[in-house]
Parts: structure tokens; sequence; C-alpha cells
């Protein structure tokens, strides 16, 4: 079984504001396999935190075809993500509730999948995309 690590961020200048998120995926071996990113437009921190993870759903799902065999380790420094995706916490919002839903199904495709929070200064790199893309799209 292979096993990737990846970490997860998501940002808004203003909250709502102009948002992205970030995604630094690493395999077995810590090698940097993929930095990716996508700009949100206008939305809240916590969506660009969801929104992180289906970008690494989506990205995995397209490079690696045999999913039924990979075990995804999320990092995040979203607490209430990560206690939500781990089904520690409950999730009250009806969007955030919809991007739960979203996960869970796509939790299915591979032999194992965790949540871990980590501290911020732990996810420089996924906070590096996020704030590149936002730097970038700037009018």
């Amino acid at each position: 079984m292979s096993k990737l690590t990846i970490f997860t961020d998501g940002g808004a200048r203003g909250n709502p504001g102009p948002a992205a998120s970030g995604v630094v995926i690493t395999d077995d071996a810590e090698k940097l396999r993929l930095i990716c990113g996508k700009y949100l437009g206008k939305t809240t921190n916590n969506v660009a935190e969801y929104e992180a993870v289906l970008l690494a759903y989506e990205t995995i799902s397209g490079k690696f075809p045999e999913t039924d065999n990979l075990e995804l380790s999320f990092f995040t420094d979203s607490l209430l993500m990560a206690k939500q995706l781990a089904g520690q916490y409950g999730v009250k919002n009806a969007n955030l509730a919809g991007y739960v839903s979203k996960i869970k199904i796509k939790e299915k495709l591979f032999a194992k999948v965790t949540y871990t929070h980590i501290p911020r200064e732990q996810n420089k790199l996924a906070d590096s995309e996020v704030n590149r893309i936002l730097d970038e799209a700037k009018p």
C-alpha cells in the first residue's frame, strides 16, 4: 500500500474576501510530488480550507488511478476542519456540511484517510501557495 501526505491550506484576505486554496503532496519517502492551488474568488476562510481538501482529492484521483490502494494523511492548520472531518466536531453550518458530505464520498475511494491538525508553522509550503495565488490575482 502506498501512502501520500497532504498539506492543505486555505485563506481569504478579509472574511469573506478574495480567497485561494493550496495543496502540497509528498510520497512515502517524503519526496515532494506536487504543489498546486486554486483561486476561489470571494469567499470565507473556512470554505477556502475545505476547497483545498477537495482540490487534493481531485488531484490525487487524476494522478493515481489505483486509489483503493492509497493511504492518505491530511495535515491542516485549520483545527475546525480537521476535527469536523475526523468526526470529532459536529458541523452546524449548512454550507460546510455540504463540503463534509462531498469529502466523505471521496474518502471511500481510498484505503485509509486521516486528518490531523498541525500548527501554522508546520504548514508553510501550503500557506505560501495560497499567498502566491492571492498575490497573482491582485488586479
